[in-house]
């Protein structure tokens, strides 16, 4: 196996692959990553079990610069090749597969000799060919994962609710993520033929989401049984899906309320930022939120008996209903305020010890997240 490739283009590409590659695992194998040369090109893969990535590189590329002298597939250590290929001087690099799977990698004055690893020995990527394919805008679908997978959960005690739940059916796309103190809800329009409900690890699609940033193009989706495929450009990115059933979080959005206010969303989480800077010292790290719709009121207020206290007036745009004094983790809602964006959002509260929900104005009926507030007298 030989061939000669540009070095920052094949950096590029290898760069995708390496987010699945783990610097750990019991699986020593998975530490590398797996090089696949045939005549059309050069197939990269690494993988961690739960999530595997592969990219190819076409030979009719001409900005790669590849040029094939002989196909073949090894395996090399991610960590050491990647540095390795970062410090070479040349524009391009040569590798070269000798005897028991030593790789020899030349560029310019520089030759490097690496131990490689027989490429049967890499575990096979599921085959994903009989399922029904989607296709969904690269940047629509990101902005779906960004909006949700901040709700997901970091404790594996109930592992289903570190994933996002997706539910697919002729009404559209209906993502839902929760970790029991917060939730976020994301619908698309998406008319297709079928129907879908499966849960995705939110690992995952925090690694998705990042490669997706520098996209154009459609991504394809395909659902089996225990794995889902997302397919864009010249890349497949796998992930396992999560065993068991996802809550019934239907119930869980209020249909009413007695207070609402609306405030441009940077204006609050500006707010919100200041006056946490007091509460993340104190060991409850909670926010007061008071509202008086009569006195045209919304105070912020923050307190660490150990360092201080903060207080500031809300500038909104309406305030109506009954008077209110909340209290909420103020991390949450400055996650729903970024996932939000720069848009004008409304607040709906009922009672100082329900759930109150965070929407944008112009995208109500398609985006909701919901924080559950702390109680505190």
């Amino acid at each position: 196996m030989k061939f000669t490739i540009d070095r920052l283009g094949f950096m590029r590409q290898l760069s995708n692959v390496l987010r699945a590659v783990p610097s750990k695992t019991v699986i020593q194998i998975l530490t590398g990553i797996k090089f696949d040369l045939t005549d059309s090109g050069l197939n990269l893969t690494g993988s961690n079990a739960d999530i595997s990535i592969e990219t190819f590189i076409p030979v009719t590329d001409e900005s790669m610069k590849l040029q094939i002298e002989s196909t073949g597939s090894v395996i090399l250590t991610a960590r050491f090749f990647s540095e390795i290929i970062k410090k070479l001087p040349g524009e391009t690099f040569t590798f070269e597969v000798k005897d028991n799977f030593q790789v020899v990698l030349t560029s310019s004055v520089s030759e490097f000799t690496v131990i490689g690893f027989d490429a049967n020995s890499y575990p096979r990527l599921p085959e994903i060919t009989d399922a029904t394919e989607l296709e969904f805008s690269s940047e629509v679908f990101r902005g779906l994962i960004n909006q949700t997978v901040l709700a997901v959960s970091a404790q594996e005690s109930r592992p289903i609710l570190t994933g996002v739940h997706f539910m697919i059916n002729a009404d559209g796309l209906l993502a839902v993520a929760t970790d029991s103190h917060r939730l976020a809800q994301r619908k698309l329009d998406l008319p297709v033929a079928g129907n879908y409900d499966f849960v995705i690890p939110g690992k995952s699609l925090g690694e998705l989401a990042r490669m997706l940033a520098d996209v154009q193009d459609e991504i394809h989706l395909k659902i089996t049984d225990n794995q889902v495929l997302f397919n864009f450009g010249s890349t497949k990115f796998y992930s396992r899906l999560l065993e068991g059933n996802y809550p019934d979080t239907t119930r869980l959005i209020p249909t009413d309320s007695t207070t609402i206010m609306q405030i441009d969303a940077a204006t609050l989480l500006a707010s919100v930022d200041r006056v946490s800077v007091m509460s993340h010292e104190s060991r409850n790290n909670v926010v007061r939120l008071q509202l008086n719709a009569e006195n045209k009121q919304a105070t912020l207020l923050s307190n660490s008996p150990d360092v201080g206290n903060a207080e500031e007036n809300l500038s909104f745009t309406a305030l109506t209903g009954e008077v209110l004094d909340i209290s909420f983790n103020p991390d949450y809602l400055k996650d729903a305020l970024r996932a939000c964006g720069a848009t004008e959002i409304k607040l709906a509260f009922t009672t100082n010890l329900r759930p109150f929900t965070i929407v944008p104005s112009e995208d109500g009926d398609y985006y909701v997240q919901l924080i559950t507030p702390v109680r505190t007298f």
